[in-house]
């Protein structure tokens, strides 16, 4: 990969020169990532090692959050990247490098069982991790996320305008999904645990281990939530006998903490899926028509189909079902 050229870039230029103030030797830069956020990743490339120069704009970007984030993690065992230098000011960031195994991009059906359970068994550790620090993913947060749907999707992107008993069947259903996550045990949520913000990690015992990034945006929430990111991912889907095979595995260990049988616990995953998938698709359109990034647009289908899968399962959730049918319909007949 050819290195990073940083000329007719004003924000990468400062970044190149705070990094020759930090690291005092020749290096290079290769570009890593642009994630969905306004941050960037870059490879330093040092004679002996290689690290992770980050460029987080802090009018953009909550910074200290990762920073406590990191820290509390760390406290805890959980296995994140190093901090090795800050610039809160302008934003920039030097992190230990946790390589380039993604764990979207090594998932085949001979080895997804595996990583699957590995990750099944970090969330366990990391609802381990005190939360109370954390801002609460609370009543208020989890109906203004899901607001985006009928505002981003229905309105901004399809050109959908629902009537008033549309309106007041979505407002009911918010409230009924509210409702399911505020019942469950509140852990330590990271809010993106997916195959795109999940490294693998070779140990000296050459197992695989879990790296966790991408986590700022942590809160106290449902404990079913980041089980739902990881196993009704956005960005890749399994058939459903297998999601149901991993449900278990991650239910079973903690049956007595949940306290609710295996039925119910279904309901609360199932619940948070479609909460999450509703604030998912309107946050590709925002990403589309605020940050000109497209391509999120090919994910919305996916999360649609999530949605009406679920809902079909569940009587109080029709009146959904029917709206993100009417919207799968629109968005076909735009092909």
């Amino acid at each position: 990969m050819a290195a990073t050229d940083i000329h007719g870039d004003p924000r990468l230029e400062q970044l190149h020169a705070w990094l020759v103030s930090q690291l005092k030797t020749e290096f290079s830069l290769d570009t890593v990532s642009a994630d969905a956020s306004f941050r960037r990743y870059y490879r330093v490339i040092l004679t002996d090692k290689t690290i992770i120069a980050v460029d987080s704009p802090p009018s953009h970007e909550n910074n200290d959050a990762f920073v406590h984030c990191t820290q509390l993690l760390s406290q805890y065992k959980q296995c994140v990247p190093e901090i090795i230098a800050i610039d809160e000011t302008q934003g920039f960031m030097l992190l230990s490098d946790f390589g380039d195994r993604l764990l979207l991009s090594e998932l085949d059906a001979s080895n997804v069982n595996h990583h699957y359970l590995t990750a099944i068994n970090s969330l366990h550790d990391l609802h381990q991790v005190p939360a109370d620090s954390l801002p609460h993913y609370d009543r208020e947060r989890l109906l203004t996320e899901m607001q985006l749907f009928p505002d981003r999707l229905l309105q901004r992107h399809l050109n959908i305008t629902l009537n008033v008993d549309q309106q007041a069947q979505l407002k009911c259903i918010f409230t009924l999904l509210a409702d399911s996550a505020l019942e469950q045990p509140q852990v330590f949520v990271h809010r993106d645990f997916h195959s795109r913000n999940l490294m693998l990690l070779d140990t000296p015992e050459g197992k695989d281990q879990i790296g966790l990034i991408d986590y700022q945006d942590a809160v106290c929430g449902a404990i079913s939530y980041d089980l739902v990111s990881l196993l009704r991912d956005c960005y890749i889907c399994w058939p459903q006998s297998q999601i149901e095979a991993w449900l278990d595995a991650f239910y079973q260990p903690i049956a007595k903490q949940l306290g609710v049988d295996r039925q119910h616990f279904q309901r609360w995953f199932d619940w948070m899926g479609i909460q999450r998938h509703l604030k998912a698709s309107g946050i590709f359109c925002r990403l589309n028509y605020r940050d000109h990034k497209s391509a999120y647009l090919n994910d919305i289908p996916r999360t649609l189909t999530y949605i009406e899968q679920v809902a079909q399962g569940y009587e109080e959730l029709q009146p959904l079902l029917q709206i993100v049918q009417l919207a799968k319909n629109k968005m076909d007949a735009a092909l």
